[in-house]
């Protein structure tokens, strides 16, 4: 299946695309945009599998730009936060066609592309227009080879590996691909044509794109497209979108948490099926937090760029969700395999390997990462984890991310877990700090809870009645924020660095 197909099946007058003060954007309105923007890039030169990289703020012309240009072209979002350096770099990995803008746009985009050669799309958005319709302006560039809506062995996304231990990889991701993943996404969460997501995941990123957007609109529901996370306008987000429920990384939700003791009553009138959270592991703490302060489950799932996003997944109830778990496989198939190449049962630990037809068939121009990743027939993630007896995964860490600390080796996930109990601490990452004779030591950065306050004396003896000796943090920062990435992950690779450690 490929993506013209995906939007279908939602009614004609159904809203689609929502906005803040804007009129909604219906499904059969998208599906004209979408014939639209797919005639006119054929028209300028631009057909199946030419990259066109979009750099636009989060909303919901972005949303709608990444579902049109998909539907005939291998769209690359691009964080609009990028330098020209590092624009310059990702348009030209990208070997990107042509670039999408906004319609007053002059900065490092235009620059970076104006020095490239690559020509440069404008997009329109008519005043008084639903949500997410827009108009692309431009010069031709020539006749378009392929035309007409994409095929399912087509690229229908093109994104790049965060690239924290090396140079990021290009990921493709086809047509079948992305259409695998907006089902099984929609299956584990039974979305129906009722269901309403609350999007505040930036839009340059595969959380956001997949779960949120194309998943939604592909089960015939609705999204409504915030300009991005703030946790001082989520509660008011809210009460204006009606959402039945909302997707982000663990960090957004420790923000909301912060918040809900003062809006009550905007959490009493909502009505929240679920919480989702994915992107990086969800500490118990939180999740049971969530659950009682929304009265809903949360859930988490696993996922990566390489695979459309997700790949295991905890389960809705009636069935059995466990903190601290990604869940059971949603999707793809998931393994646990030693490094030989034997697949591990019984809880014994290695590494997670997957294979499905949401699964990138490899990395472009990258031969020696793909042998790698493809080693005895399943795609390696990197990450370390185990599988109990009922299928429900656990992630222990990544394996770059792994202490060596004079060959103990450490999962700072562990360290995280039992920080996180510590009744003044809000948020926690532990990392890998430089050490002279054993190599690394573990480092803690952390975010004490408002009104609460703890030294770094007390956080170490909290952590030595939980955990052995060599576990326990010797460095221990007390900050008023962790330094995120783009997508308000916490990342411990580089961490060190960033304050000072090393």
């Amino acid at each position: 299946m490929a993506l013209p197909e995906n939007f279908s099946s939602g009614a004609a007058s159904a809203p689609a695309l929502l906005a803040p003060g804007r009129p909604a954007l219906t499904h059969e309105g998208m599906r004209r945009l979408i014939a639209d923007t797919v005639k006119k890039l054929n028209s300028l030169g631009i057909g199946r599998n030419d990259g066109v990289a979009i750099v636009l703020p989060n909303g919901p012309e972005m949303a709608a730009a990444f579902l049109a240009v998909a539907a005939g072209a291998a769209t690359a979002p691009l964080n609009p936060g990028y330098r020209e350096e590092e624009l310059t770099f990702y348009l030209t990995d990208i070997g990107a066609k042509a670039i999408l803008v906004g319609r007053d746009e002059t900065g490092a985009s235009v620059i970076a592309a104006g020095k490239l050669g690559i020509p440069i799309l404008r997009l329109d958005v008519p005043e008084g227009s639903p949500a997410g319709t827009f108009t692309i302006d431009g010069k031709a560039i020539g006749p378009a080879v392929s035309t007409g809506y994409a095929e399912p062995d087509d690229v229908g996304l093109f994104l790049h590996t965060s690239g924290t231990t090396s140079r990021p990889k290009l990921v493709p991701l086809s047509q079948k691909n992305l259409a695998a993943s907006a089902k099984h996404i929609a299956e584990t969460l039974s979305l129906q044509p009722d269901d309403r997501c609350l999007n505040i995941m930036p839009l340059f990123h595969i959380h956001g794109l997949i779960a949120a957007v194309l998943t939604s609109l592909s089960s015939g529901g609705s999204v409504y497209c915030t300009p991005g996370f703030d946790a001082l306008k989520f509660f008011r987000q809210l009460e204006e979108a009606k959402p039945s429920w909302y997707t982000a990384v663990p960090t957004m939700h420790q923000a909301i948490l912060a918040r809900a003791p003062r809006n009550a009553e905007a959490i009493a009138a909502s009505k929240l099926r679920f919480i989702r959270s994915s992107s990086a592991s969800l500490p118990p703490t939180v999740m049971l937090e969530l659950e009682a302060a929304f009265s809903c489950p949360v859930i988490e799932s696993y996922g990566m760029t390489e695979a459309a996003h997700q790949m295991a997944s905890n389960p809705l109830p009636p069935r059995n969700r466990k903190p601290g778990s990604v869940g059971i496989a949603a999707g793809p198939d998931v393994a646990i395999m030693s490094p030989d190449g034997r697949l591990l049962t019984d809880g014994a630990e290695g590494e997670i390997v997957i294979r499905g037809p949401n699964v990138t068939v490899g990395y472009v121009n990258n031969p020696s990462a793909n042998q790698s990743a493809y080693e005895h027939g399943w795609f390696h993630t990197g990450d370390q984890g185990t599988m109990d007896a009922e299928g429900y995964v656990r992630v222990t860490g990544r394996l770059k991310e792994i202490i060596n600390r004079g060959g103990e080796k450490i999962s700072p996930r562990e360290v995280d877990e039992v920080l996180m109990d510590h009744p003044a601490v809000a948020q926690v990452v532990c990392f890998g700090v430089p050490h002279d004779k054993l190599g690394e030591e573990v480092g803690a950065a952390i975010v004490l809870r408002d009104g609460q306050s703890a030294t770094e004396q007390e956080i170490r003896s909290f952590a030595a009645t939980r955990l052995a000796d060599f576990k326990v943090p010797k460095k221990v920062l007390i900050l008023d924020e962790i330094p995120k990435g783009a997508t308000g992950k916490l990342q411990r690779i580089g961490l060190a660095q960033k304050l000072g450690l090393a």
